[in-house]
C-alpha cells in the first residue's frame, strides 16, 4: 500500500503500534511533507513504545542532505543527529561489487544507515507470477526481516539497540564505494 497522505502515515504507524508491532517497515517517500509534525509525533510515539521502524531511502538517485525525502528522522537537513534513535534508513545495493550502491537509491553517509540488497530481487507479483524488481522497497523488507529475527531472539533488546546491531554487523566494506 503506498500512503500519500501524511494522516495516513501517522495513522499506519500508530495503528501497527498499538496492535503489537516491534518492528515496521516503511516503502514510501516523497518530496514534500505538508503533515510532517504529525509524522514525526507518530514516530515519536513508536520510539517510546520501543518499535523499530524501518525506512526506505528512496529511489531517485539523490543525496538525501541536499534532497528531502520523507518521512525522516531529521527535523531538519542540517541536524547532526536524528530526532529519534528507532528509526534505519536503507538504501539499495547490488551484487556488483565496483559499484555496490544501486544507481537509482537515494544516498548520505549521515542519513542512509545500512544498504541492503535491492537489484533484481526475485518477487512475488500478482496472478501467482514471479519478476525481478528493483528498489530500496526491496531492501528495507530485508533489513525489516532481520530486525524482527533479532527482537524474537532478544526480546529484552530496545530499538536503539536493535538499530545499533544492524548498522554494526554489516559487511565492512574492502574498497571505496561510489555514492553520488
Amino acid at each position: 500500500v503506498l500512503f500519500r497522505s501524511d494522516k495516513d502515515i501517522a495513522n499506519a504507524v500508530r495503528y501497527a503500534v498499538d496492535n503489537g508491532a516491534k518492528v515496521i517497515n516503511m516503502s514510501f517517500g516523497k518530496p514534500v511533507s505538508p503533515g510532517k509534525e504529525k509524522v514525526w509525533e507518530a514516530f515519536k510515539y513508536a520510539q517510546d513504545k520501543g518499535v523499530v521502524l524501518v525506512h526506505a531511502a528512496g529511489n531517485d538517485n539523490e543525496d538525501l542532505e541536499l534532497n528531502d525525502n520523507f518521512p525522516t528522522n531529521f527535523k531538519s537537513q542540517t541536524d547532526e543527529k536524528p530526532f529519534i534513535n528507532n528509526m534505519i534508513v536503507i538504501g539499495a545495493s547490488t551484487n556488483n561489487n565496483e559499484i555496490l550502491r544501486a544507481g537509482f537509491s537515494n544516498f548520505n553517509q549521515k542519513m542512509v544507515n545500512v544498504f541492503a540488497p535491492g537489484d533484481k530481487i526475485y518477487s512475488t507479483v500478482p496472478d501467482g507470477k514471479y519478476e525481478y524488481l528493483q528498489g530500496t522497497s526491496m531492501a528495507s523488507p530485508n533489513v525489516a526481516g532481520v530486525a524482527a529475527m533479532i527482537r524474537s531472539y532478544f526480546p529484552k533488546l530496545s530499538a536503539k539497540q536493535v538499530k545499533q546491531i544492524l548498522m554494526s554487523s554489516g559487511t565492512p566494506l574492502p574498497s571505496k564505494v561510489v555514492v553520488g
